[in-house]
């Protein structure tokens, strides 16, 4: 198989197949909620079911297709980004994926989800042998109620600490409401830089929900700030309930003495994500 197939093959689990752990979060979710709340996550679970057994996408929004790519020193990222490219635009046409690649001088469609700074790729270069691809396709809607704050923040009384790394996660989970598709995966970045921090709270968004951070003290933070959005009681699609949020992730870099960006970044329930493993 040519890598270009797989990555089209890619496009086409990350659009069609929700992840394990996600349906698996779900179906725990379901069990304990009301029966307006659990009747919506049973609509979600049986359009889970559906979309699988027909390969087909799991929301008309296919989304921004975000690559994450770990690339060996002898691999050209030229080649690769042009394969990429390739395989995007079979993609579009045989999952099929919406054309989602807007022109912003002259409005126009690309028709095949390509353009300038679309896809969007981050490379990140391995001694190792080994091409890692990791696929997100985040749907606008969430995409739109995520939110980045610069701490210390008046109004949230929130100063530069984990607690007002919380405040900041909580008003974004709120004034998002219903609007982003609940129930809500969460990533946080916590850094030096606005782009830095956007960059690594999508990156938490990788991360299986099973997966506990291996720092005691983030961990902690993870599990207590799903704890509090949960309290909120929006609940799925935001008509209500105890599930809010299924997953919390946060990541953190170093800072500037001056500077405490936190970026927040919500993905609906469909947290269409994927990963190749291509030897060299």
């Amino acid at each position: 198989m040519k890598l270009r197939d797989a990555l089209v093959d890619l496009y086409r689990k990350a659009a069609t197949s929700l992840p394990a752990d996600v349906e698996a979060a779900l179906i725990s979710a379901y069990k304990k909620e009301s029966p307006v709340a659990g009747s919506i996550l049973s609509v979600l679970l049986e359009n889970v079911r559906i979309a699988r057994k027909t390969e087909r996408p799991l929301c008309q929004d296919t989304g921004v297709p975000v690559f994450f790519i770990k690339v060996p020193v002898s691999v050209s990222q030229r080649d690769l980004r042009n394969t990429i490219i390739e395989a995007t635009r079979i993609a579009t046409r045989e999952v099929p994926l919406r054309a989602n690649a807007v022109d912003v001088i002259t409005e126009k469609n690309s028709g095949d989800n390509t353009g300038i700074g679309f896809p969007i790729m981050y490379f990140e270069e391995t001694g190792r042998g080994r091409l890692i691809v990791d696929l997100m396709l985040k749907g606008a809607g969430s995409e739109n109620v995520s939110r980045l704050y610069s701490l210390p923040h008046v109004e949230l009384k929130a100063e530069r600490n984990f607690e007002g790394v919380r405040r900041c996660v909580l008003d974004a989970v709120y004034k998002a409401q219903g609007k982003g598709c609940p129930p809500y995966i969460i990533g946080v970045g916590v850094g030096a830089a606005k782009d830095q921090v956007s960059r690594l709270s999508k990156e938490q968004l990788l991360r299986s929900l099973q997966d506990e951070n291996k720092n005691g003290v983030l961990a902690k933070l993870e599990k207590k700030i799903m704890h509090d959005c949960n309290r909120l009681g929006i609940g799925p699609l935001g008509l209500s309930g105890k599930t809010t949020a299924i997953g919390v992730k946060v990541g953190v870099n170093h800072r500037h003495p001056a500077s405490y960006f936190v970026d927040v970044s919500i993905c609906c329930w469909a947290d269409r994500r994927s990963r190749l493993i291509w030897h060299i």
